[in-house]
């Protein structure tokens, strides 16, 4: 909800175009389980979707760009710590998985990921716009 002047904005992880936080996990799970589902078809998560999704709720003079973080892991457990929570698709993907299964897919994820300690760079595709 905002008013007349007020700000309305968006931002969503780049998961469409494999450029997500959650990029590697994906990658792995889907070497592992071909039909898994991942979060490729989420609503926004492809280039243009925003703004498609803010115009048909009659927003106009749309700003979109694209963010970037990089994010730096000391460990590979540091990095692996938070999918084992639940929380999200990917947190509910491997906690459905029986401890041999989420151990193959950790060790999948360890292979696709660069040596102790490294980075992880996500992009959103971002859109703002002023309300008339």
């Amino acid at each position: 909800v905002t008013r007349a002047g007020g700000v309305v904005g968006a931002c969503v992880w780049d998961h469409g175009g494999g450029r997500g936080p959650l990029t590697t996990l994906w990658k792995a799970v889907r070497d592992l389980n071909p039909s898994a589902r991942d979060e490729s078809d989420l609503i926004g998560v492809r280039a243009g979707e925003l703004d498609d999704i803010f115009g048909q709720a009659g927003l106009t003079g749309l700003r979109s760009s694209t963010l970037t973080i990089t994010v730096r892991h000391a460990t590979f457990d540091e990095w692996w710590e938070p999918y084992t929570l639940g929380v999200g698709p990917a947190g509910s993907y491997v906690a459905s998985l029986d401890q041999a299964h989420r151990t193959v897919l950790r060790e999948r994820c360890r292979q696709l990921l660069p040596p102790e300690p490294f980075e992880v760079s996500a992009t959103t595709w971002a859109v703002t716009c002023r309300v008339a």
